[in-house]
């Protein structure tokens, strides 16, 4: 008897696949370590008067890198010897964390090669095992960072690590499932939420580019005077390319309504800037607008959360035409919650402290922008998904099309082939063109004048046929007598021939058979009564004359010829 089992590397290789995917974590943790381990190390070396030993580089290292995560540092080298907070954060390098955790993810649970038969875990599992390989590194890291410059906050180290790492995860699990959803409101909900915040970070980034294009000049002042050297402006520029990110998420929260605080007791608004101002001299920081109230520049920012509200309802309305009214209005608010969401975590990252005192409160204020960006998304994507939705549900009328105006003949244009031999778009036709059947009345015509003044020649008496004419009284083609036709003769002989007689038309193959007309009898004329004439006298008749009998023929030589 034969025994179909389980084979035992099953279990021990789901087994294998969570360890796997503890690796993977840790693995994707120390790529991204070591890449800014890289750029800081590079910077130190090129720097021509380097400040400490390739232990404090390395600090630095872990201090970036956890900064990256949304993790506050603690500076204690400050002029007050008191600690500084520094919580703004690069979001240009968070991206490369939450890619590599996110690719980690996806991996673990991608068939890859081996197919069905390479052992996988489940996806909490596979989010679980690779969060948790990373966080190991994490912790190792903020252990490593409490004896450098620049230790991490234990609290937030503790708070946003876990956070991002998790939602990275999650993410590369659904994308390697396919990105499911339980329904289609459900599908649409992350496209127009992501189409509303795309647009919310484009409108930003172009409001900040333009206010920086406005002020450059002081711009570049501030990126000259920072550093004189090389090495230290390429840092520089380094540094403000990793704040670009940045400088969008603080635009969209200015065109957004609630702006951003430049230190405690000041409020950038397109209204105006209130209070005053403490801004570090950074070449990002000179498109701040300047002091005073607002004008039409600035108010024009307002476009940028409309712009992105409209989007999102019409992404909304276009897929809501079978949708009742309230499955519109909670897709419509739902996708508006979700941007809302997402610009309060981009916010709350962007900003933060930059020091202590004036300084602890710098950039958007994250449920200030979260709460402005729901209420752009409710007071004017949920309308716009509902008209684009009854726009979309319309009947459609007909359209009217003209009747087509036939063009006058062209004499000098041949005419179009006709007949059971001719073809209409690859097909046989036949049916007359609407050019031939005029050319063919107007060439009846010609040849019913004709025949009258062929009658009038030849001197037919009046109601009856002439020659060459139809016995039974009618015109060409049965068309009635020629006593009515009030047409000249337009083609006449040219030469006076009296003897022509022009040829008559046949009747084309489409052409049905006419009967001949019967023609209205005309009444007969009374006739005179003749008057008796007298009968003549009988007279005798002549006696026929008797006629000699016929002579018997002789022969020419006579009777005595024989």
């Amino acid at each position: 008897m034969t025994h179909v089992t389980e084979h035992p590397l099953v279990q021990g290789g789901r087994s294998a696949a969570l360890a796997a995917a503890c690796v993977r974590g840790g693995v994707a943790a120390g790529l991204g370590l070591g890449a800014l381990a890289v750029l800081v190390i590079a910077a130190w070396i090129s720097s021509p008067f380097p400040d400490g030993g390739p232990h404090d580089v390395l600090h630095a290292a872990a201090g970036l890198w956890l900064l990256a995560h949304g993790v506050d540092l603690i500076r204690t080298d400050t002029l007050s010897d008191l600690p500084a907070p520094l919580g703004v954060v690069p979001l240009l390098l968070t991206a490369l964390p939450v890619w590599l955790v996110h690719r980690a993810a996806r991996d673990t649970l991608d068939p890859g090669a081996g197919g069905r038969n390479r052992p996988r875990p489940s996806p909490s599992g596979a989010i679980g095992a690779v969060a948790g390989g990373y966080l190991l590194v994490t912790a190792a890291v903020v252990l490593h960072s409490e004896g450098g410059p620049l230790p991490a906050d234990l609290v937030t180290a503790g708070l946003w690590p876990p956070a991002v790492v998790a939602c990275a995860a999650a993410a590369g699990a659904w994308t390697a499932l396919g990105r499911p959803f339980p329904g289609q409101r459900w599908a649409v909900l992350p496209s127009a939420a992501g189409l509303g915040l795309v647009t919310l970070l484009v409108g930003g980034a172009a409001a900040a580019a333009i206010s920086l294009a406005l002020r450059a000049d002081r711009a570049q002042a501030l990126f000259l005077g920072l550093a004189g050297e090389w090495s230290g402006r390429a840092a520089v520029l380094l540094l403000v390319l990793a704040l670009l990110p940045n400088a969008a998420v603080w635009g969209a929260a200015y065109g957004l309504g609630p702006g951003f605080s430049l230190g405690t007791g000041a409020l950038a608004t397109p209204l105006g800037l209130a209070g005053d101002p403490a801004v570090p001299p950074f070449p990002l920081l000179a498109a701040v607008p300047a002091e005073g109230r607002g004008t039409w520049l600035h108010w024009s920012a307002a476009a940028v959360p409309l712009a992105a509200a409209l989007l999102l309802g019409r992404r909304v309305g276009r897929s809501a035409r079978t949708w009742t009214v309230r499955d519109t209005v909670l897709t419509a608010l739902g996708a508006a919650g979700a941007c809302a969401a997402a610009v309060a975590a981009l916010a709350g990252a962007a900003g933060g402290p930059l020091g202590s005192g004036r300084l602890a409160a710098f950039g958007p204020v994250w449920w200030q922008a979260g709460a402005a960006a729901l209420l752009w998304g409710a007071c004017a994507g949920v309308p716009t998904a509902l008209g684009v939705r009854a726009w979309g549900r319309r009947s459609p009328r007909p359209k009217r099309v003209p009747a087509p105006v036939p063009a006058a003949p062209d004499p000098m244009e041949p005419e179009p082939e006709t007949g059971e031999g001719a073809t209409v778009g690859g097909k046989p036709s036949r049916m007359p063109s609407l050019k031939w059947v005029r050319l063919r009345d107007r060439d009846r015509g010609r040849a019913r004048n004709r025949f009258r003044l062929l009658a009038q020649r030849t001197g037919a008496a009046p109601g009856l046929p002439g020659p060459g004419a139809d016995p039974y009284g009618r015109g060409p083609y049965g068309r009635g007598p020629y006593d009515s036709d009030p047409y000249d003769d337009l083609y006449g002989d040219p030469f006076g021939d009296t003897g022509y007689e022009p040829y008559d038309f046949l009747p084309a193959a489409w052409e049905p058979a006419t009967k001949p007309e019967p023609q209205p009898q005309p009444h007969p004329q009374p006739q005179p009564h003749p008057q008796p004439q007298p009968h003549p006298q009988p007279q005798p008749e002549p006696e026929p004359e008797s006629k000699p009998e016929p002579r018997p023929e002789q022969d020419s030589e006579g009777p005595g010829a024989a």
